[in-house]
């Protein structure tokens, strides 16, 4: 039973990672010291879809399910679990691809408005110190 709980847990911690990765810029406009986690996390997600590797939790829930007389399965966690639900069976190479597009355009939006409103107020900071005689860098 302990086995299988771990399982179940590896699932709910792929899930949020998955989550994380997708929601994580947007998240990083409201908390953008967030980025130093999310970026190296958005990098894996996308790599994952763009090399069609099976990410490492995949394997881990397998044996565990194993171990706990539950049968494993083929293929990676989006497959197994999400595209079911989101899309129509059958994950195709196209479908990864098109999952890692959106997934750049997404961070790339969230990122460019990110830094666009930080470069904004850096500039605004320093026209209110030159506009009130303190020494502007």
């Amino acid at each position: 039973m302990s086995t299988r709980l771990l399982a179940d847990g590896i699932v709910v911690i792929h899930l949020l990672f998955i989550a994380f990765v997708v929601a994580g810029g947007a998240l990083c406009l409201r908390w953008p010291r967030l980025a130093w986690a999310h970026v190296p996390a958005a990098c894996w997600g996308i790599a994952v879809e763009i090399t069609g590797c099976i990410c490492p939790l995949t394997p881990l829930e397998n044996e565990l399910r194993q171990a706990a007389g539950q049968a494993g399965y083929a293929g990676g966690f989006i497959a197994h679990y999400l595209l079911p639900v989101i899309y129509p069976p059958g994950l195709t190479r196209a479908t990864q691809l098109t999952l890692a597009g959106a997934l750049i355009a997404v961070n790339l939006a969230c990122y460019g408005w990110l830094i666009h409103r930080q470069r904004s107020a850096g500039r605004t900071r320093r026209e209110h110190r030159k506009e009130s005689g303190e020494t502007v860098d």
